[in-house]
Formats: C-alpha cells, structure tokens, sequence
C-alpha cells in the first residue's frame, strides 16, 4: 500500500511540475482578530484549597493565506499563522518540546513568533483535482465532531455532477525515518479515507468512511496495534427559511496486543451524532440543536465504548461549557475527582435553543439557553454538568471588520462534585469581545 502511494505521489509531481511556468500570480487571504476574556473563576471548586480565582487578559493571532497560482489549474497554497500569544505574557521557551500544537503544524513557541500550517500543490486536471502536501484534516460533513489540523496528506477528487467522489490518505505519524531504532519500519499511523457527495440545488448529503491503522506502540513492552473504521453520514440542507443539519458518526474496531503481552484486546466503539435547525425570517431567527458523544463505561474492561468520538474543536456550543478558545486560553475548569470542563464534548447529551434579532443590517443580537448531562456516570454521583445561558451581540464595522461582545453564565450541575455528595461547587461566568479582520 505505501509502495503505491509513493508512485502516486511521484507521478502526481511530474504531473504538476512539467507544466512550463511563464509567471506566477499571488492572491493573499487572511484573518486577524484580537480578544479580551474575563473569566470569574478558574475553577468549579467552593470553598476548596485549589478554588481558582478570576483571570482577565487579551489574546490574538494573525492568519495568512497565500496562493501561488503557477499556471491556469496549477498552484502552490500555503499558510502561516503568527503572534499567536497573549499580550504581555511571557514567552515559552524556544526549542522546548517537540509536540505540536494541537491544531498547528508548530510547536506553542513556533506559533508565538510565526508557524507555517500549509504547503501544498493542487493540480486540477481533467480527470480531477489533487492535492499534494501539509493541508488541514479533520474535517467532514457538518461542523459538529470537526477539530481542524494541518496534516501531510494526499487527496484526489472527481467530481461527475451532481457526485463527488473524494479518496484521501494521511500519514498520522511517520517512525521509520528515527534513524538507529530497530524494529521501527512498521510502527507508523496512517488514515485512508472515501468520501461520497450528492448535491442538489438546496442542499447536499454523504458518507464518509475513514480507515486508521494505527502501530506506533510496536515495538514496545505490551505492544499492540490499533485498527478501526470510523463511518460518517451527513446531510446539509434548506427547506423554505429552515437550514438543516443532521450527522452521525460511528466507530467500530479494536485494539490488539502482540506476543508475548498477557494483556486482553479491547473493542473499541463509540458513538456520537448532532441534529441541529435554523429558521430565519430575516429580522428574527430562532434555532436549536440536540447532540450526543457516547462515554465510556469504566465496569467493561475489555470494551471502550467511547474511543476517540468527540464533538470536535471546531464545534462550540458555548461560550464556556466545550469551547476550545476559552480553554485554550484559560484552561479546563476543574472539579473534584478529575472531573474538568474541557476543550471537546464528550460523554454527554447536549440541548439547546437559541434566538436572535437583526434590529439593523449590521447588528446580530442572539442568546441560547443550553442544558447537557453526562451519558456514562462511572464514579460521579450526579450526572448533570448544568445549564448555560449565553448573550452575544455582533455589529459588522465595515465589509471585512466586525465586533463582537459576549457573556455566559454556568450553573454549575452536580457532575462536578465527582463521587462526593458534600463537595461544594460554584457557578461561573465568562465576558468576552472580539475584534475581527478579514482579508
């Protein structure tokens, strides 16, 4: 399998680089924003020795985009964030740690000073579009279970309308190249993918499936290889003034150890889907989504039943509970018994209604109420995480520059006091605004 792709690869670069170029034209995207959070409390704790206390500060980043349009059908696009850090705030150390960011292709030091996300061809020919390079992944069907990352990929699309058909592969980790590791050859991540799409006038629907092979523990004392199928049906639509969204996701595989280990596989399951409605009457809208990530329960040791499904980054209910800026910035709000307010949904029923007002063309003015509870209780003994109200208003400036202030409040649910009946909790609220450029 990796020998074909590797030809692919190599054909797809003759193909893309016998083209004779006369000139090449530049075309420059982006986004700047600038934000400032108050946070009431850093913690979900009453009363506790560790019971956080408020934090304010202001954050930004630069994003830019360039494309280096080569010939008609050919170009070179690429992507860097830069000054991605709080104002004010102390460095991290250059060169410390090699991880990545979570959603970077740099390390948190990289993306303070300037990090490159992006570097990719794209070839559109007549038998398709290919993309060669470090590109985003992550992301399928609706914004729900989405969580954006640069990745080195290859993608071939075909489109024969009103069908797209698109074939993906993606290196998660490369080992082989760790040079004096024996046995390491065959220890790599990789993901191939299928996509199918039917589009209509109004909308548009399909299934994508995704295979990972995962062996990056081999070899290793209790090693094991990780293998699974993760299948996606979407559908995106708009009836009349209603805009519908609806996904599912389903994950199915398992987690095999090696010789000599005595350790026992583990199915591997999950679940995790989001139906989500948008009525717009022009000065008004109204809305509401209901979603849902399956837990894992702690009593079936050899089965996981909420591996890896989870509401993604990109997808952010509220402006506290599952928002990944907020705990990005500020991080998780922690409870008793390792129970936290983290970055994904996971493990949860979540509901919400929302409703907003245009009072002029620039103002959008809306509100939600959401409600969310665990789905696997294990060790707490209240499954509740609480209700959050939540109030935005956002007033367009100009064509590219917009405002936006905010404020959400947590009533805390009894999730947070883990095993504990007479574990005190508090509620918490947030107050954010942001400024926008888009270019």
């Amino acid at each position: 399998m990796k020998r074909f792709w590797v030809v692919v690869l190599v054909l797809g670069l003759i193909a893309a680089f016998s083209t004779t170029v006369f000139a090449v034209d530049l075309k420059f995207s982006g986004e700047y924003y600038t934000v400032g959070m108050y946070l009431d409390k850093t913690s979900l704790r009453e009363g506790a020795v560790d019971e956080g206390s408020s934090t304010a500060f202001y954050y930004q980043r630069l994003r830019v985009r360039t494309d280096f349009v080569v010939a008609p059908g050919l170009t070179l696009i690429t992507r860097f964030d830069a000054m991605e850090r709080a104002w004010g705030a102390s460095r991290s150390e250059v060169g410390k740690g090699i991880t990545p960011a979570t959603d970077s292709a740099g390390t948190v030091a990289e993306n303070e000073n300037i990090a490159w996300d992006w570097a990719y061809v794209e070839y559109k020919s007549p038998i398709g579009m290919c993309s060669v390079g470090y590109m985003n992944d992550g992301s399928t069907g609706t914004i729900f279970g989405n969580s954006y990352s640069p990745k080195p990929r290859i993608k071939y699309s075909y489109t024969i309308s009103p069908v797209t058909i698109n074939l993906a592969y993606t290196k998660e980790k490369e080992k082989s190249t760790l040079s004096g590791l024996a046995g390491y050859a065959d220890a790599d991540n990789d993901k191939y993918g299928i996509e199918g799409v039917f589009n209509w006038k109004n909308g548009k629907a399909g299934l994508n499936v995704n295979y990972y092979n995962y062996r990056e523990k081999r070899p290793a004392t209790d090693s094991y290889q990780r293998t699974y199928f993760l299948l996606t049906p979407y559908v995106i639509a708009k009836i009349g003034p209603v805009a519908l969204q609806a996904e599912l996701n389903y994950l199915t595989g398992d987690q095999k150890y090696e010789s000599p280990s005595t350790k026992h596989d583990v199915d591997l399951q999950g679940i995790s889907g989001w139906v989500d409605a948008t009525a717009d009457f022009k000065m008004f809208y109204v809305g509401g989504s209901i979603a849902y990530v399956s837990g894992d329960d702690d009593g079936t040791a050899d089965k996981n039943e909420g591996y890896s499904v989870t509401g993604g980054r990109d997808w952010n209910p509220c402006l506290i509970m599952w928002n990944y800026g907020r705990t990005n910035w500020a991080g998780a709000l922690t409870g008793y018994d390792a129970t936290a307010q983290d970055t994904n949904m996971t493990n949860g029923w979540l509901l919400q209604i929302r409703g907003g007002i245009r009072p002029v063309d620039k103002l959008d003015i809306m509100a939600s109420v959401t409600y969310a509870k665990a789905d696997k209780p294990n060790t707490v003994l209240d499954r509740n995480y609480g209700y959050e109200a939540d109030l935005t208003a956002t007033y367009k400036i100009t064509n590219n520059l917009s405002y936006m202030l905010g404020m959400g409040y947590l009533f805390t649910g009894g999730y947070y006091k883990g095993a504990g009946a007479a574990n005190s909790i508090d509620d918490d609220f947030l107050v954010i605004n942001k400024l926008t450029l888009t270019f």
